[in-house]
């Protein structure tokens, strides 16, 4: 229980502290490159494990989940952070409510968890919610709204996450917390470098400093996914994900204090709101 509610804490802090980074980074650097040299950092963590770690045991179905997985974090992480460049991270870190949306859907066509009326009730809850949350764009709660860069960005880095997350917990459920991180951290790194040169993007040095910051980045990364598979473990995906959602409180003030983003009550309000519907979902 207590690790549980350790893993809880790390993974509701780290995740928004990764966002602060990789939004100031994307200022002036590629997503893609940001994203391979965090990537990198975790795998040179991982390597020594990596190489000791006997993987002969599993079979042909673990690798072709471990590579989807791979595919799904390296879309995702691409997607936020090119999101957070051109958004606000105020208004794009509360949208991450809809993900207990998608693991709820994905969850019960592949791992059989069967939402109930309560659920039903918190999704349309965080949906009320992410009304306040636009309605302090220019564009509203509209269709207008959902063709801006930034919230497609988001959207799509949220599906891509929301089913990495059961494909995840099926890693996890065939091996254990420990190896799906450390191969969550190879597969991201392999796919980003594919993803590097589908679109034909030239790797360059960074400035000191900004490598610093994908080294921090890494870091965040690393806790929050770590933190992630340890509540995979123990809880369903629905939850796990409707509990994560607290992180965009952390997002929120994030978002004022470091990057002077304004309607702070607003965009509070409607997290919380967004949150409640999340616990609703937690309701068995």
């Amino acid at each position: 229980m207590w690790e549980t509610l350790l893993a809880l804490f790390v993974r509701i802090f780290s995740n928004p502290a990764a966002n602060v980074i990789q939004k100031k980074l994307s200022e002036n650097n590629s997503a893609i490159v940001i994203n391979t040299y965090s990537y990198a950092f975790l795998t040179l963590f991982c390597l020594y494990f990596l190489i000791t770690n006997d993987w002969s045991v599993y079979g042909f179905s673990y690798w072709g989940y471990v590579g989807l997985a791979g595919i799904l974090c390296t879309l995702g992480s691409v997607c936020l952070i090119k999101a957070l460049q051109y958004g606000e991270m105020s208004v794009l870190g509360p949208i991450n409510s809809y993900k207990c949306i998608v693991g709820l859907v994905i969850g019960y066509f592949m791992l059989g968890e069967i939402p109930n009326i309560m659920s039903v009730l918190g999704v349309l809850l965080i949906i009320f919610g992410s009304w306040f949350i636009f309605d302090t764009v220019k564009e509203g709660f509209s269709f207008r709204l959902l063709l801006r860069k930034d919230i497609i960005l988001r959207f799509c880095a949220l599906i891509f996450t929301g089913c990495e997350a059961v494909v995840l917990k099926k890693i996890i459920l065939m091996s254990s917390a420990w190896e799906s991180f450390i191969l969550w951290c190879l597969s991201g790194l392999v796919f980003s470098l594919f993803l590097a040169g589908g679109f034909k993007k030239k790797f360059y040095t960074l400035s000191k400093e900004d490598l610093s910051g994908t080294f921090l980045i890494a870091v965040c990364l690393g806790l929050m996914q770590y933190s992630t598979n340890i509540v995979f473990k123990h809880l369903h995906v629905g939850l796990s994900l409707a509990l994560f959602q607290l992180s965009s409180i952390v997002a929120v003030l994030g978002g004022y204090y470091m990057f002077k983003e304004g309607s702070l009550v607003k965009k509070l309000t409607g997290s919380l709101i967004m949150i409640a519907g999340s616990a609703l979902i937690l309701i068995r």
